[in-house]
């Protein structure tokens, strides 16, 4: 989508026009969306693009004008009359999602970024381009986020020859510190973030595509597995590996590789001391979240890439190691199959074909293949490669939903302005027993999940005063309902289960107390039919009188989809990481969880991913 066609959102959405007294991001606004909208699926930016062709024909018809063209009590006039549409504003809620993006990036800025920390560890990468067409392994790895990368340094530490193949690219630090946060968020999320779980309603589930995988671009919060799911997988599941005394082990291992700690309490932010001191004057547990981010400076962009090298995502931490060890990383290259032959009675792994970006194919032969592509393309790789027999695989979907909740103070909160200050600071973990975490999350302008209110002038208004909210989320241990289909581009779909709606919705009332318990003097509820209240009566009144449906939900963590346990009829994979099928196939990532586990995952995929790549180690050896 060109700068030019994307000014009828502009205009009606965000009040944004030709008006010659508009301010430096309004001008620069059709630039920052034309490039966001250049990174996003083919089919999320045909429906925006008619969005912006509908808005503009409904101008043109109504006043003979573009959108953009029109005088702004014109553009209040137009929006008036599109809003008494029925359901225009449902809709408009989801497609202003972008232009909150790209005006929020251009409106607010960055704050600064200490030095780099340290220099990027050395890592042993080949483009694709350069690699040859025909090579051998003792093992490949397909993935190099958190399983992944665990995966590759256990299999080289032990002597083997690894390679792993990585379909993004990677993003040096030094890269990182010099781009702005938009440029860096379009180019490290897969579809340009704009992954989606098909549904009522549908869910927000961006993705990172890069050496280092999700880890490049998540909050950096760090929790360990709760004894009580690893009981339940170990009892329930079969899965002898999760007895907690055994997987505190594999904890402690990924913990050290990563530098987990408790942040400087100077960096917690004004988000996080608000988070607490409203949990405390209602009484309600809270505390500082661990990081794997020694030396962070809180400048508050972990999830666009950390600009100064201080939170330890794989790519800097595991990797190095992997590499030190021997394994190679081969970038930009998109597996397209796991090659097996029958041998010796059994279906067996004897390659890795992928491609390159200008379509020429190269083959890697192995006995071992460590599949370690996430939740939603795992399932799509095993089917591509003709090991989809299980009837479980791609089934178990659970994506850890999340509702979000804004309380507007007279002080900056976030922003620039506010301070140094850490994306993820403080948990709320009073409701954890009923699988419900709340945390105080400070993404950059435009880039949170919570969805400002209103249009137009409104909405501009909104954006103006965004620094002056504090924000909080609230994600539910939920029932896996959700299912990823399709074999070349995987579609995940996902019905949130009514308690877990319900579970959502009392935690928007829970939000908006401590909100207001810390001196917030409004709370926006991030329910559109009712986007604001003054008072926790207030908001406790809405709250019963909304459906879940009406949520407007986003996800960061898809779990399950490969799950293992003891049971070959319901598990896909064997206890011990191997693919039911098939010999010298392991499932090493988030696939692997047989249900949610409750907090951020990156501890427990890695953990899992270092206990199931042992036992291949020791098989192999054998």
């Amino acid at each position: 989508m060109t700068a030019e066609r994307g000014r009828a959102l502009s205009a009606v959405l965000l009040d944004v026009g030709t008006d010659a007294d508009r301010a430096e991001w309004e001008r620069r606004l059709p630039e920052h969306l034309a490039g966001l909208l250049g990174a996003l699926p083919p089919s999320v930016r045909a429906g925006l693009l008619a969005a912006d062709v509908a808005l503009d024909g409904a101008s043109v018809l109504s006043t003979g004008r573009r959108a953009h063209r029109l005088p702004a009590d014109a553009r209040a006039r137009l929006r008036g009359r599109l809003i008494r549409l029925p359901g225009f504003e449902t809709v408009m809620d989801n497609v202003k999602i972008p232009l909150l993006l790209a005006a929020g990036a251009g409106r607010h800025g960055s704050r600064p970024v200490r030095p780099l920390v340290r220099e990027d560890p050395p890592l042993d990468i080949c483009p694709s381009s350069e690699w040859p067409g025909a090579h051998r392994a003792d093992a490949v790895v397909i993935g190099s986020g958190a399983g992944g990368a665990v995966a590759a340094l256990a299999l080289a530490s032990s002597g083997r020859s690894v390679v792993v193949l990585e379909e993004g690219r990677h993003f040096p630090t030094r890269e990182l510190a010099t781009r702005p946060p938009l440029e860096r968020f379009t180019d490290a999320y897969r579809d340009g973030g704009a992954t989606l779980a098909w549904g009522l309603p549908p869910v927000l589930l961006p993705l990172g595509r890069a050496v280092g995988g999700t880890t490049l671009v998540n909050s950096g919060t760090c929790f360990r597995t709760p004894a009580n799911v690893l009981r339940r997988w170990h009892r329930t599941h079969g899965v002898d590996l999760a007895e907690p005394a055994a997987f505190a082990r594999h904890m402690d291992h990924v913990e050290n590789l990563l530098g987990v700690g408790v942040p400087d309490p100077s960096l917690l932010g004004r988000n996080g001391e608000l988070a607490l001191l409203g949990a405390g004057r209602l009484d309600w547990s809270a505390a500082v979240l661990r990081r794997n981010a020694p030396g962070c400076g809180g400048c508050c962009e972990c999830v666009v890439g950390c600009p100064s090298g201080a939170k330890q995502a794989v790519h800097l931490s595991v990797l190095p190691a992997a590499c030190a060890a021997g394994a190679r990383i081969v970038t930009r290259a998109r597996v397209t199959r796991v090659v097996t032959a029958h041998r010796a009675g059994a279906r067996r792994a004897t390659a890795v074909e992928a491609v390159r970006p200008d379509g020429t194919v190269f083959t890697i032969g192995t006995g071992l293949v460590v599949v370690a592509a996430g939740a939603l393309h795992t399932p799509a790789l095993l089917r591509r490669s003709g090991l989809a027999g299980h009837p479980r695989l791609g089934r178990n979907l659970a994506i850890h939903p999340a509702v979000s909740v804004a309380g507007r103070f007279a002080e900056p909160v976030t922003g620039p302005d506010s301070g140094p200050g850490v994306l993820q600071s403080v948990g709320v973990d009073a409701w954890h027993h009923e699988g419900t975490l709340i945390e105080a999350t400070a993404a950059p302008p435009g880039m949170t999940s919570f969805v400002l209110p209103h249009l137009g002038r409104e909405l501009k208004r909104e954006l103006d005063d965004a620094g002056k909210l504090g924000l909080l989320g609230a994600m539910v241990s939920d029932r896996p309902s959700g299912r990823v289909r399709g074999s070349h581009r995987p579609v995940a779909s996902y019905a949130l289960h009514a308690e877990d709606g319900r579970r959502l919705l009392r935690s928007v009332s829970r939000m908006g107390r401590i909100l207001f318990a810390a001196g917030a003097r409004e709370v926006l509820t991030g329910i559109p039919a009712h986007p604001s209240v003054t008072s926790p009566d207030a908001l406790d009144d809405v709250v019963r009188r909304t459906g879940h449906r009406r949520l407007h939900l986003s996800a960061f963590h898809p779990t399950g989809t490969a799950a293992l346990g003891a049971d070959g009829e319901r598990s896909p994979v064997r206890p011990d990481g191997r693919l039911r099928g098939a010999e010298g196939v392991v499932v090493a990532d988030a696939c692997l969880l047989p249900s949610s586990p409750g907090v951020n995952p990156q501890i427990t995929i890695m953990a899992l991913a270092h206990a199931v790549t042992e036992p291949a180690v020791l098989r192999d050896e054998g």
